[in-house]
This record gives structure tokens, sequence and C-alpha cells, in this order.
């Protein structure tokens, strides 16, 4: 089964978004987690690290997930394989 171009280049985006995504995932997941224990400061009555690892992290989970689906909502439509409404 031959892929046609357009749709090589939809995978490649996706591949590179979702790459980029989960890298940033990686990023504050454990990176910032890791040296966010070395921060020794309180932060409305908690240690910062815990204020990193409870909400911060939570936030950014939500901001990757609305940019993913904003983002392939945009690519969809732009390669022609959105859903119809």
């Amino acid at each position: 089964m031959q892929v046609s171009e357009n749709l090589q280049r939809y995978w490649q985006k996706n591949l590179r978004i979702t790459g980029i995504l989960m890298f940033i995932w990686f990023v504050v997941t454990f990176v910032v987690a890791f040296f966010a224990r070395d921060l020794a400061f309180t932060f409305f009555g908690w240690p910062f690290s815990w204020w990193v690892a409870a909400q911060g992290a939570l936030v950014v989970y939500v901001v990757i997930i609305g940019y993913y689906a904003y983002y392939m909502n945009k690519l969809d439509i732009e390669h022609g394989v959105a859903e119809e409404e």
C-alpha cells in the first residue's frame, strides 16, 4: 500500500510534536523534580520542592495536553484528515 506524501508529512509532524512534548514531560517529571529537592525554602508553609512536584507539574501536564489537542486539530485540518462534526 502506497502512502501519499501528504500523509507522510502529517505523520512526521505528528511524531515531531509528540517527541517535543514527551521531552518537556520528561524534564518536568524527572529533571525539575530531581533538582527541586535542593530548593530548601518554604512557599506558603510547604517546602518549595513539594509545590513543584504537587502543583507545578500538574499545571504543565494540563498545558501539554491542551497544546497537543490544539496543534493536532490544526494539523488535521491542514492535511485534510479532520473528523466531520
